[in-house]
């Protein structure tokens, strides 16, 4: 079991910078990926924002230049720098592990942080 817990959510007007961190824990295995995905009221929950165990990344095209995912694999932790906000952003933001062993795949979910973008 891998236990996520996300910080760094809030409100922040249009143009602000937020920095989302999530802290795993439990059994982490070597080959996974982190990533971020977010929620607005009324649609899909999307991907905003993934890194591998390897350090590539992936993003959404609407965030590319203005997020930055990184992740200190000491401290079992991924975050996102979101940068530029705009009030299209506002979200949940919930972080997500993805790791595999034997031919298995091991998913998890954080309870998520709200991410409020005034204008």
């Amino acid at each position: 079991q891998v236990q996520l817990v996300e910080s760094g959510g809030g409100l922040v007007q249009a143009g602000g910078s937020l920095r989302l961190s999530c802290a795993a824990s439990g059994s982490i295995f070597s080959n996974n990926r982190m990533a971020w995905y977010r929620q607005a009221p009324g649609k899909q929950r999307e991907l905003v924002a993934a890194i591998t165990s390897g350090g590539s990344t992936n993003y959404a095209d609407s965030v590319k230049g203005r997020f930055t995912i990184s992740r200190d694999n000491a401290k079992n932790t991924v975050y996102l720098q979101m940068n530029s906000l705009k009030p299209e952003d506002t979200a949940v933001y919930y972080c997500n592990a993805k790791q595999w062993r034997y031919g298995t795949t091991y998913d998890y979910w954080g309870q998520g942080t709200q991410v409020t973008v005034s204008s």
